[in-house]
């Protein structure tokens, strides 16, 4: 694999942070306090990868992250991922997610239901756990039965994953339109 690169950066939320590598973004860290915790994070998956600056696609990436935390609808569909190394069950549940617009949720059991592994909502738990590219693939848009909240292993835990659906005017996966959006 390719060495690779990373930027930390600031947004509206704390401190981000965008790994990629020729192929496509690697890891994403969803913001924190520190810039200097960002960059552990980053620099623990890939250790080889150098600080650079952001150039083309990244710059967009970069960009529309920035966005999405000052309260700005953004798609991060279509921007390369780059997932050598991932299980291909871990892949196909990413992919299933990478579908889920803004605002728009869904469960662990309808997820893994919908590639066809409808017993396996504890390994799709933990492939949540292990997203190394969240908000691009979208984890927090996926809830617990019932529309629960559901756990979620970023900087702030389950108060990152709610401020982050708050933000999107998130509805329950199963809501009608009078009920409004989540209770945050």
């Amino acid at each position: 694999m390719a060495s690779g690169a990373y930027l930390v950066f600031e947004t509206a939320f704390g401190f981000c942070g965008a790994g990629w590598s020729a192929c496509g973004l690697t890891r994403f860290i969803l913001p924190t306090p520190d810039a200097g915790s960002v960059e552990r994070l980053l620099k623990q998956r890939r250790p080889e990868c150098k600080a650079a600056a952001a150039a083309g696609v990244m710059t967009s990436l970069v960009a529309a992250a920035e966005r999405y935390f000052d309260g700005t609808r953004e798609d991060f569909s279509e921007f390369p991922l780059d997932l050598s190394g991932i299980s291909p069950f871990h892949r196909t549940l990413y992919t299933a997610m990478r579908k889920l617009s803004y605002g728009e949720t869904t469960t662990y059991g309808a997820l893994c239901e919908s590639v066809g592994f409808p017993k396996a909502t504890r390994e799709t738990g933990a492939a949540m756990g292990k997203n190394p590219i969240p908000l691009i693939i979208p984890c927090h848009r996926v809830l617990a039965a019932g529309g629960r909240i559901g756990g979620f292993s970023a900087h702030g835990g389950i108060t990152t994953k709610q401020k982050m659906l708050a933000l999107e005017n998130a509805r329950s996966p199963n809501a009608d339109e009078k009920q409004g959006i989540l209770p945050f």
